[in-house]
């Protein structure tokens, strides 16, 4: 399955998503399919799951390899085939960040370098997913793509993750100025939806899974904090229109929702939502985590650049991707 195949559509291409049996690949996956292109995927299933694409096995236009995007060989046949890649294979979530450091640094890393070293020697387009994390303790909201990143101690696990990022960021930035490589950046703002899983402390599957079990609804933190959460099918929608726009070249943006929440209310959204009785307990960070662990107020994002450039708008509202994560659930009972 490569690039090269005839069709009788020349706008078909083939695309690779490394981390494709992941939340936001398998959804990239099933867009992309549904747009009549062909998806490879690269996937290790250390974080994602093979149920999120067993769906899409029986399409002839889809492929999965088992395999680490540290794999040289593997990555770099995958790359021959594509016409431009997605990558989003990375260590993710707070539980793992914490408690996996050496590889959350080494895949963030190294994947990356690998991925835009390969991509860099054919000129194939990246499209490299970076996180909301890379801005840090600044108070400054709503982050700007250009604001100056504030990170915390190094000895502080968290900030591990953001830094990575921040490299895989540099590493992209310096492709394309230097190897010339059609490059893109995008941070992504706490996505949403069904396939998320809850294992690595994404807040929305937990709060979801303890209303439905009817266990208590455990709140980090005084509640207080805010977020915006945005519908993976947004999100996926977005990295599609970006990766198709050679002015999105060379460019950073952020990918989102701008309505904020606080976490404890969110809580008290899934309860209604769910129809619990569940209680809703607040839960001391150093208890959740450990005695260094941090937590920014507020994270929400300036969307200016990716609207101006290709129109982006969240178009799910906060309940409705609430009710699509509690119906995912409830099927998988």
């Amino acid at each position: 399955m490569g690039s090269d195949e005839s069709g009788a559509n020349a706008d078909v291409k083939t695309y690779l998503v490394t981390g494709g049996a992941g939340f936001i690949g398998s959804h990239l996956a099933d867009a992309l399919l549904a747009a009549g292109h062909r998806v490879l995927t690269l996937d290790d299933f250390s974080t994602g799951d093979r149920r999120n694409i067993a769906h899409l096995e029986r399409d002839s236009r889809f492929a999965c390899v088992k395999d680490s995007v540290l794999t040289r060989s593997v990555v770099s046949e995958l790359i021959a085939q594509a016409d431009a890649v997605f990558h989003l294979a990375a260590a993710v979530g707070v539980r793992l960040i914490v408690e996996s450091p050496v590889r959350t640094i080494e895949t963030n890393v190294k994947g990356t370098e690998l991925v835009l070293e390969l991509a860099s020697a054919t000129g194939k387009p990246v499209l490299i997913t970076s996180s909301s994390e890379v801005y840090g303790k600044s108070a400054r909201v709503p982050f700007r793509e250009d604001d100056d990143l504030v990170l915390g101690n190094t000895k502080t696990g968290r900030w591990s993750y953001a830094c990575s990022k921040a490299l895989d960021e540099f590493l992209t930035l310096a492709y394309v100025r230097e190897r010339r490589l059609p490059g893109i950046v995008v941070r992504l703002f706490n996505t949403a939806g069904p396939r998320q899983t809850g294992r690595y402390g994404m807040v929305l599957p937990t709060f979801v899974r303890q209303a439905l079990s009817g266990q208590a609804i455990t709140v980090y933190g005084d509640g207080m904090q805010r977020r915006c959460f945005c519908d993976v099918s947004d999100v996926v929608r977005a990295l599609i229109e970006l990766i198709e726009c050679p002015a999105a070249v060379g460019g950073v943006f952020n990918i989102g929702s701008d309505e904020e929440i606080a976490i404890g209310n969110l809580a008290e959204r899934v309860r209604t939502l769910t129809q619990s009785a569940s209680e809703i307990v607040r839960i001391p960070y150093h208890q959740a985590w450990d005695e260094q662990f941090e937590d920014m107020r507020r994270r929400i994002p300036d969307l200016t650049r990716i609207r101006g450039l290709i129109g982006f708008a969240p178009q799910t509202a906060l309940d409705a991707i609430i009710t699509r994560v509690i119906e995912y659930e409830r099927s998988l009972v």
